[in-house]
């Protein structure tokens, strides 16, 4: 009975909450540009009242079940104003590395990396990822806290707050240290922690995904991802282009392979997906999946979409749309333009975000992530850093396929790759390799107009019948285990062409690969594309907005797509893609 009592007054508050905290919403006097941060409308309320448990807790755990409290935003505590933390990187990312800061009290939150007891003095390594460099912490016997490290609660993994005075290093590995007078633990951390001094491998660190951002290589990959999608952004930004979130399940498929996650509902919760038997998907007398079947509970099919629906491996025919309309959109998309001005933007767009520092418009990475960058050139890939100049240094060739298998054609090299390059063949990553490195010594190339029968059906028929206006941007030595690591830019051929050894071997492939955009005019002559589409035998019926942009208004429009983890791994030097996704899908592997 008493918890039938229970579960009725948590259930009675729940429209009574409601109105409070809509009244609250509907207050003219709040500020309209908070609202959004509140996450819910006055529909989803009416749909949702669970939403309101939290609100409610408290009149339950008193008793008063039916009684809400209203809210008012003239009473209670005043919110504090947001302040951006101090960190370490502004202590010592500045040109004085800290020297600017001496005689300052400051407090500095992070995990310790390491800890060194000495018979007067303990030096704490503290790490809070804003850089590469720890903050070096001395600490007499005589600070508030000392007693947590004597009884060793501190240690490698735990997190800490220090407070202390910015003093010179009396060290040659940094400028400043930090004099401790207060520490306190935020978190322990267990002995079990796996990231010690000692240096671990990759493969070790994929399996502890969820606390390899921690070691310093792992926290620099981060950094520069993150200078690169903003680089990205501000670049776009900076020439006029809109950007557009794409929806990541879609009924087509854009590059028309037929390589996609199916998403269904079939199995509507993760148990029934563990424990059903496929008897239990719903068919048609001919055994087909019956994608929609009623569900009596309510009335709609089984399926969520009823009909097949997938994860999108591109968000390039939803830009289409929008350029269509409001001219350039990011992913790249642009309208009013030929290949010629796809290939112009690839160009600058590369240059822009990984370029020479002393180029004044071409430098974000390498001026921004100099720390990381040099970290990467010591211990990643030395040279990395003049390699990323020559992209931006040297020339941009532009070749024709047709010239780039003549080219391969003389070339006095055996390719390991077991199929003879002829016209209308699939340029492999060990051609594209050697039309950068040795063709064109070391130059970033584009190479356009490829067969039609190896592109996709979007791409725009050349004169010759034959060709379509498309190009790969090929750059030198950039190695890549491609295929073992699903991202968004790894959902193409090669994950079909691979898939069996992928299933035989773990170790990562020895695929070298040159292509890090691709991209092309898009067709826009309404009786080519249907025509197109007829050739390869696909559905006009799951088309029908995208032909519908040929009807209504059409325009020469072009854009490219770039693998942003592979742009990642030409900018950091890491080895296998799977170092340069925060997490990883692999085959057998979708932990985290």
């Amino acid at each position: 009975m008493a918890a039938a009592a229970t579960t009725l007054r948590l259930l009675k508050p729940l429209s009574s909450a409601a109105a409070p905290l809509l009244a609250h919403l509907n207050n003219p006097a709040i500020n309209r540009s908070v609202a959004p941060l509140l996450l819910f409308s006055s529909a989803a309320v009416s749909r949702h009242h669970c939403s309101f448990c939290t609100a409610a807790s408290a009149s339950v755990s008193s008793g008063e079940a039916t009684k809400a409290e209203p809210i008012e935003s003239e009473k209670g505590a005043k919110i504090r104003e947001f302040r951006r933390k101090l960190k370490i990187v502004d202590i010592k990312g500045g040109n004085d590395e800290g020297l600017d800061r001496l005689g300052e009290t400051l407090v500095v939150r992070g995990w310790v990396r390491t800890l060194r007891a000495q018979s007067s003095v303990t030096f704490i390594e503290v790490n809070d990822g804003s850089c590469l460099s720890n903050m070096q912490c001395v600490m007499s016997s005589d600070a508030d806290g000392y007693d947590q490290v004597e009884s060793g609660v501190i240690s490698t993994g735990a997190s800490v707050w220090i407070q202390g005075t910015v003093v010179a290093s009396q060290g040659s590995k940094q400028k400043v240290e930090l004099k401790v007078d207060k520490l306190v633990t935020v978190g322990t951390s267990d002995p079990s922690f796996p990231i010690q001094k000692k240096r671990v491998s990759k493969e070790f660190l994929r399996t502890k995904a969820h606390l390899r951002p921690r070691t310093n290589t792992f926290g620099a990959v981060a950094r520069v991802r993150n200078a690169l999608a903003y680089a990205t952004h501000k670049f776009f930004k900076e020439n006029g282009f809109l950007w557009l979130s794409s929806p990541i399940i879609t009924a087509s498929d854009c590059e028309g392979a037929g390589e996609q996650f199916c998403v269904t509902t079939l199995f509507s919760n993760p148990s029934e997906a563990v424990h059903s038997p496929v008897n239990a998907i719903p068919t048609t007398q001919d055994g087909s999946v019956d994608w929609s079947k009623a569900r009596l509970s309510w009335g709609g099919p089984q399926d969520f979409f009823g009909k097949p629906a997938f994860l999108t491996v591109s968000g390039q025919l939803n830009a289409e749309t929008y350029a269509t309309a409001l001219t350039d959109m990011i992913e790249p998309e642009l309208a009013f333009a030929d290949l010629e001005d796809d290939m112009a933007c690839a160009t600058a767009y590369l240059q822009y975000v990984v370029g020479y520092p002393y180029k004044p418009i071409v430098k974000y990475v390498l001026e921004n992530c100099k720390e990381d960058m040099d970290f990467f050139n010591t211990w990643i890939e030395k040279g990395i850093i003049d390699r990323l100049s020559d992209v931006v240094e040297k020339k941009v060739v532009q070749l024709t396929y047709t010239d780039a298998v003549e080219l391969l054609l003389k070339a006095k090299k055996k390719f390991e790759f077991p199929v003879l390059v002829t016209w209308g063949c699939d340029l492999q990553s060990e051609h594209e390799r050697y039309i950068t490195e040795q063709g064109f010594g070391g130059c970033p190339v584009i190479v356009r107009d490829y067969p039609k029968d190896i592109k996709a059906f979007y791409m725009r028929q050349n004169d010759d019948g034959r060709t379509v206006a498309a190009m790969d941007m090929l750059v030198p030595r950039y190695s890549i285990s491609i295929c073992l690591a699903l991202s968004s830019d790894s959902m193409q051929s090669a994950y079909a062409t691979f898939l069996p050894h992928l299933h035989q071997t773990n170790p990562p492939l020895p695929s070298k690969i040159g292509e890090l955009i691709g991209g092309s005019q898009r067709e826009e002559r309404l009786a080519y594309l249907e025509q197109r589409l007829d050739d390869l035998k696909l559905n006009k019926e799951s088309y029908w907005w995208y032909l519908d942009l040929r009807r209504y208004g059409s325009v020469p429009h072009a854009g490219f797509g770039l693998g942003f983890e592979r742009l990642v791994q030409f900018a950091t030097g890491v080895d296998n893609i799977r170092d340069a996704i925060p997490f990883p899908r692999a085959p057998g592997s979708a932990d985290f």
